[in-house]
C-alpha cells in the first residue's frame, strides 16, 4: 500500500540497512537444469536487481526530485499480494527474532496514456526483529517471465 500510495521513504523504512534487495534474470533451461541454472545468482553475473538499501535510497531520491525521466509523469502502481506463508521462524515460533516468508504477487504498471505492463512472480523475505520493530533484511523476488516487455524497470517490489 505504501508503494501504491507513493509513500517511498515509509517503504524504505522497512527495510534494515544491511538489506539485501535481489531480483534474479529467469532463464529457459532443460530439463533437470532448474535448481542450478533457472535463475542468476547474487553477486554473480547479472540480474534485474542486486541492490542494497543505500541503492534503493537513491533510486527512491531520484524519483521524489520530480525530474525523473523514467518516471515523469509518475507510473500508477498497484501491488497485489495473496498466498503469503511462513517459511521459517528461528529460533522458535514461540519466540521468533527471525522469520522467512513468502507470497505470490502481481504488479500492475500504468504510464502515460497507453503503457502497461504486469509482473507476476513470487517473492520471499526475512524479517529481522529489531529495537524499532521488524525490518526486512532479505527480499528476493522471482518473476514468472523471463523476457519483460517493460521500457523500464523503476518499479518496486
Amino acid at each position: 500500500e505504501l508503494l501504491d500510495a507513493r509513500r517511498y521513504d515509509d517503504w524504505l523504512s522497512l527495510f534494515s540497512d544491511d538489506l539485501v534487495y535481489f531480483m534474479p534474470i529467469r532463464r529457459n533451461v532443460k530439463f533437470g537444469e532448474h535448481a542450478t541454472r533457472e535463475n542468476t545468482q547474487s553477486g554473480e553475473g547479472i540480474s534485474w536487481f542486486d541492490e542494497d538499501k543505500w541503492t534503493l535510497t537513491k533510486r527512491v531520491e531520484q524519483i521524489n526530485t520530480g525530474v525523473h525521466f523514467a518516471e515523469e509523469p509518475l507510473s500508477r502502481v498497484c501491488h497485489m499480494v495473496s498466498n503469503v506463508r511462513l517459511l521459517e521462524a528461528t529460533p522458535s515460533v514461540e519466540t521468533p527474532t527471525n522469520v522467512r516468508v513468502s507470497c505470490r504477487f502481481l504488479v500492475y504498471q500504468n504510464r502515460v496514456e497507453y503503457e502497461t505492463y504486469t509482473f507476476v512472480g513470487k517473492r520471499f523475505d526475512t524479517l529481522r526483529h529489531t529495537p524499532d520493530g521488524w525490518r526486512i533484511c532479505h527480499r528476493e523476488i522471482i518473476l514468472d517471465q523471463n523476457v519483460l516487455l517493460a521500457k523500464n524497470l523503476t518499479t518496486f517490489f
